[in-house]
């Protein structure tokens, strides 16, 4: 990989755990997604950060769950479901246009779906990994 391409993913990286960071914050900004493109961008440019991230207290267990099977926490899950609902309630009461909320709406939904059909990580264990 050329030095030009690995600075690229450092950088990408890079900005999406600071988006992701900020997400822990701000109420309406996910914080799992950019987590998982930080370690994306990290296996493609540096050990030390990807180390870093996938050892991470709060963020390690979430790039885990997703990378070893699919799942992301009940926790996580409610959070994220919370925030999916608050955000058409907060542009309604920002008076925000109806084309923007309906967007919001039909974004959020695919989203939560998407959420929601996730195994949970003890759900993918207790069906994949029976003893015999």
């Amino acid at each position: 990989m050329s030095a030009n391409t690995r600075f690229f993913w450092l950088l990408a990286g890079l900005a999406a755990v600071a988006i992701g960071a900020l997400g822990v914050v701000l109420p309406l900004l996910p914080t799992t997604p950019f987590l998982l493109v930080a370690a994306f961008a990290f296996a493609r440019s540096s050990d030390r950060l990807n180390s870093w991230l996938r050892e991470h207290r709060a963020f390690g267990p979430l790039i885990d769950n997703w990378h070893r099977d699919g799942s992301i926490d009940r926790k996580t899950k409610q959070t994220a479901i919370i925030v999916m609902i608050a955000t058409p309630l907060v542009t309604w009461l920002l008076d925000a246009p109806l084309w923007v909320l309906a967007c919001q709406i039909v974004v959020l939904s695919a989203a939560a779906i998407f959420i929601l059909t996730r195994p949970s990580p003890s759900e993918y264990r207790r069906q994949h990994c029976r003893r015999g």
